[in-house]
């Protein structure tokens, strides 16, 4: 009746059949989640062009001259003189050393002085 060769083959065949739907399965469950992907992008594109508009409208010259004008004696603001602008080398040297970061954000914070060890110095 059947030969094992028959049998071989429809076994192959099945097995062939079962590997195909699952592949198609895998790709279409891809496919679905490459749409979710990208209706997200173009969501978010289309929110980031919205708040650029909204920071073209907000920071317009005319616009921030009108809210100086209204808000000048709360806010105090003169315009800048050069000599108030500093150059580069006038700041002061920062430390570049772990232990000089860390006692100045312990001296910052108001905390005792540590070192990185967690020791207090006296």
């Amino acid at each position: 009746m059947f030969r094992t060769s028959d049998i071989v083959l429809i076994t192959v065949m099945l097995a062939a059949a079962a590997f195909t739907y699952k592949t198609k399965h895998d790709a279409e469950a891809k496919y679905d989640e490459l749409r979710k992907i990208q209706t997200q992008a173009r969501l978010e594109e289309d929110t980031i062009s919205i708040l650029k508009a909204d920071w073209s409208l907000l920071t317009q010259p005319s616009r921030l001259q009108k809210l100086e004008e209204r808000y000048n004696d709360e806010l105090g603001l003169k315009p800048v003189n050069a000599p108030q602008l500093a150059e580069f080398a006038d700041l002061p040297q920062r430390p570049l050393t772990i232990e000089g970061i860390v006692t100045d954000m312990a001296k910052a914070d108001g905390g005792p002085d540590r070192t990185v060890t967690g020791a207090v110095k006296p």
